[in-house]
């Protein structure tokens, strides 16, 4: 089958709206951000150190003629292959730089001194929350009204409500980090916007029936883990505006069928099926943004196996997770794969599935609110499921569930304790088994962050980093358990994290997307590009731990504490004798 028509069908497949909607994605501007030769030849020719920078690009000029003037000089060129210079030329006086899709904005319900300032007992960490407060102004944007009218000029997709982008090379709005941004944005009592890019979310259902991984015409084949039920909860928790919930829950049911529909498996479990959920893009082709890095990993296979790969890359994208052993076919350890080995397919994950127990959960409870009683039966058949295919007793934790091996996966990953944080699961004993699991491994050892695996492949989501928003699942589950020792080493997790990114911010001036659990902390590594400043995602975790221990945590370094703690020893003993 042709590309063209394998994208059309496939996409048309996965619900992303109406055939003209596709169509028109598909006509002119896709075939320069999504496919095609023009994309190919100059994303190989390497214009620019990082392939995002060109599909970034908006346009000066339509794509159907930019197409035809494209086309014309490959009709010229030998072979049709353009030289490096001949497309540097071409790009130059066809594209215009990244960024000028945005218009200037500030928010107007930003404010100077949010009311969780106040709850910080630690001098250092409230200036330092001020600044992760002021940030928000710096990571807005507004998508310009051009966008809207001439989409086809531009890859950004257009959003009516201003954003806050991650940072760094990302200028544009991402799902699953919307949340973390969100809940800062609550906390930073900026309700207005974020309940704007709630909306800008509700309109992507409305239009594709699902949530694009980004806010860029070649993210819309695939998604990003569901959070948009768990954005609305957030919000309505602080500004209980239930006209908003009854007028949109539609939408968010329209979001949680677009999983049940195109990202569901089955699975038997003695004599009972269970119906549980999984990434799975079956779209080839280079992702854009990494075309010239997709194309190199697959140069060797033939066209099957390589499309067949694309397809996985993709799926493993749509995780969040891109890239990470928790991918790799090969596993447990020692571990010869590498990211060509990916088979995200191949796996049913814990998290995916806890976040979709937790819509279950609110959609029940929101229609209850609304005197409507649907949902409770599929929140009732995911617990089942995920006790009956996840929970490992011998490990005493949920482990990912791989299809072609018919077995858990044993390896740590953060994730294994997602359904604590959304309260998937019925066994009250789950909280002290999750405790013993964690000490039982070497993960707690590390004092700069709790570490995304146990593994060294290279790739950015495994160790030596750590992530974000995987610190706030597994602290705030554990922080709400009634285990008292879980609770302790909740607070002992926030406590290095919030040390770690303020050790590194009062170096830097600077936020990260990702850091480096290794010695003495550093900024994250691996992967496909440079570690990123910013950042929204990390801004919002900080304001959140800091909102749930802000008279506990401090800024010192443990040996600062230490030293502090033996005075403070000391002077009491002294008063005692004195």
């Amino acid at each position: 089958i042709a590309w063209t028509t394998w994208v059309r069908t496939g996409v048309l497949k996965l619900g992303v709206g109406t055939p003209q909607e596709v169509a028109s994605y598909y006509m002119g501007g896709s075939h320069i951000y999504c496919t095609g030769d023009l994309l190919k030849q100059v994303q190989l020719a390497k214009l620019f150190s990082d392939d995002k920078h060109f599909v970034d690009m908006p346009l000066q000029e339509s794509p159907e003629l930019v197409l035809k003037k494209f086309q014309q000089l490959v009709n010229v060129t030998p072979e049709g292959i353009l030289s490096k210079e001949q497309l540097q030329q071409f790009v130059s006086s066809s594209f215009r730089d990244p960024g000028q899709e945005f218009e200037l904005w500030e928010p107007q319900d930003w404010m100077s001194s949010p009311q969780i300032l106040a709850k910080i007992s630690d001098q250092k960490l409230q200036a330092w929350a001020s600044d992760l407060n002021a940030k928000w102004k710096s990571l807005g944007r507004k998508i310009k009204d051009d966008v809207r009218t001439r989409p086809m000029f531009y890859s950004q997709i257009y959003v009516p409500h201003p954003v806050i982008v991650p940072g760094g090379r990302f200028i544009e709005y991402y799902y699953w980090d919307s949340y973390w941004v969100i809940e800062g944005l609550l906390l930073s009592e900026m309700a207005a916007t974020a309940k704007g890019m709630i909306q800008n979310l509700l309109y992507l259902v409305e239009r594709y029936g699902h949530i694009p991984n980004g806010g860029r015409v070649y993210y819309l084949c695939r998604s990003q883990p569901p959070f948009l039920t768990l954005m609305m909860d957030a919000y309505l928790a602080h500004a209980n505006d239930t006209e908003f919930l009854r007028e949109n829950i539609h939408l968010l049911e329209v979001e949680y069928e677009f999983w049940q529909r195109n990202r569901s498996v089955s699975i038997t479990v003695g004599d009972r099926n269970h119906t549980l959920n999984y990434y799975n893009v079956q779209i080839g082709e280079p992702r854009p943004e990494s075309y010239s890095k997709d194309w190199e990993l697959a140069s060797d296979l033939n066209e099957d196996a390589r499309q067949e790969l694309w397809a996985e890359l993709k799926s493993a994208a749509e995780s969040g997770w891109d890239f990470s052993s928790r991918w790799f076919l090969s596993w447990p350890p020692p571990l010869p794969a590498t990211l060509k080995d990916t088979k995200a397919s191949a796996v049913v994950p814990v998290d995916l599935n806890a976040f979709l127990c937790k819509t279950e959960h609110l959609l029940a409870s929101f229609y209850r609110i609304l005197g409507k009683e649907p949902f409770q039966a599929a929140l009732e058949r995911r617990l089942e499921a995920v006790q009956a295919v996840f929970w490992n007793e011998a490990a005493g934790v949920w482990l990912d569930f791989n299809l072609l091996k018919k077995q858990p996966n044993p390896a740590f990953y953060p994730s294994n304790l997602a359904p604590l944080w959304t309260d998937c699961f019925s066994d009250q004993a789950a909280a002290e088994r999750a405790v013993r699991y964690l000490e039982g491994s070497t993960v707690l050892s590390y004092k700069n962050g709790l570490p995304t695996s146990l593994f060294r492949t290279g790739e950015q989501w495994d160790l030596p980093n750590a992530w974000p928003p995987l610190q706030h699942m597994v602290i705030a589950g554990l922080a709400k358990s009634s285990s008292s020792r879980a609770k302790e080493i909740a607070f002992d997790l926030a406590q290095n994290w919030v040390r770690t990114n303020f050790a590194l911010y009062k170096k830097y001036q600077a936020m990260f997307e990702k850091y480096n659990v290794d010695g003495d902390g550093k900024p994250g590594t691996g992967g496909e590009y440079q570690v990123q400043e910013g950042f929204g995602w990390t801004n919002g975790v900080v304001l959140q731990l800091l909102d749930l221990y802000g008279d506990r945590l401090t800024s010192g370094s443990p040996s600062t504490l230490f030293r502090a703690w033996i005075v403070a020893a000391c002077l009491f003993l002294l008063d005692l004798k004195w």
